[in-house]
């Protein structure tokens, strides 16, 4: 080789590596962020791993998963056909697929069209889907995404009480205790001292709704859920005992009646209307259900799950289980 196109060489060797070094497209590019992934099956009912790292800027949900576990894809690489051996199917004549959130709202593409960029909460799941081909939103990235934000969105919250007394001034601190644009002063909430939560001027904001069945129910979110899991993913519903009271029932995998709750069990559930923003439910037959409801706004009674029945003390996950397939 002559001494030119020795000069040339290295020329182009010390381009490569200052392009590399630029991030220009060469390699993962410089980290942006934290991100949680959980990989569970049966609507959380079984954990089957879960990791934490630092994303890249070219990750994309797709390429951060197959990072942490073994996976094996579809459709050119573009959804996700088992992961760790668990593949999608029928199982006892029964669908199963695999579905991804990221920060608590299930994802409208797919995973390799889902850029990271940093702090998400993703949740893999695998679970039958026949009374439901689509869960818009669920609580268990808690307190995604009410610290997150939701799909490209900042946080924004606009917390909607319907009922007297301490619920949603529990609710109000356990948005702030979990790190959601809450502002308190002196000239709010006379018991509980705290005051909505700010709204990001122009962006649609995440809404809570806390009160009894009974006054909830007319929202046009939250009636959702009296037509089903089809409609609103949630596997619970209230049936009527007399007069104006309501009564909790959860719901099984198969969106048949499961367990008739009683008038002390409230719900905590997320849905989603159309394209809009998330929507909580807050809710319960009685004031009573509501606040157990409310004191369960934390990772220990939320973590993994789609949605709860919470009475004092204790939570049970929904949708009820019907039996292994």
């Amino acid at each position: 080789m002559g001494r030119r196109g020795s000069a040339v060489t290295i020329a182009l060797l010390l381009l490569g590596a200052a392009l590399v070094a630029a991030g220009c497209g060469l390699g993962p590019g410089s980290g942006v962020g934290t991100v949680d992934l959980t990989v569970t099956r049966e609507f959380g009912a079984v954990k089957m791993s879960e990791a934490s790292g630092e994303a890249n800027e070219s990750d994309t949900v797709m390429r951060f998963l197959e990072g942490e576990d073994e996976i094996e894809t579809r459709y050119g690489g573009g959804y996700v056909k088992s992961i760790d051996g668990v593949s999608e199917g029928e199982r006892g004549g029964h669908p199963y697929d695999w579905f991804f959130y990221v920060n608590g709202i299930e994802s409208p593409i797919g995973a390799a069209e889902v850029s990271l960029e940093g702090g998400e909460k993703i949740w893999w799941d695998i679970h039958d889907w026949s009374a439901s081909e689509h869960v818009p939103a669920v609580v268990g990235s808690w307190p995604a995404p009410f610290t997150t934000g939701w799909e490209g969105h900042e946080p924004a919250i606009d917390v909607e009480c319907e009922i007297d007394g301490p619920s949603c001034g529990a609710v109000f601190e356990a948005l702030e205790e979990a790190g959601a644009p809450v502002e308190a002063t002196e000239a709010s909430f006379e018991e509980e001292d705290l005051a909505p939560p700010a709204k990001a001027e122009g962006a649609p904001p995440i809404r809570v709704l806390v009160g009894t069945w009974a006054d909830l129910r007319s929202d046009a979110a939250a009636k959702l859920l009296e037509n089903g899991p089809a409609e609103s993913g949630v596997y619970a519903e209230f049936e009527q005992t007399g007069g104006a009271a309501w009564r909790l029932v959860g719901l099984d995998e198969d969106g048949s009646k499961a367990r008739t709750f009683g008038a002390d069990v409230g719900l905590v559930a997320a849905t989603r209307h159309y394209e809009g923003p998330p929507v909580w439910l807050v809710t319960g037959g009685s004031g009573e259900a509501v606040r157990a409801a409310a004191g369960a706004l934390d990772v220990a009674d939320l973590r993994d799950h789609y949605a709860v029945a919470s009475a004092a003390g204790a939570v049970t996950p929904l949708p009820l289980r019907s039996g292994s397939r």
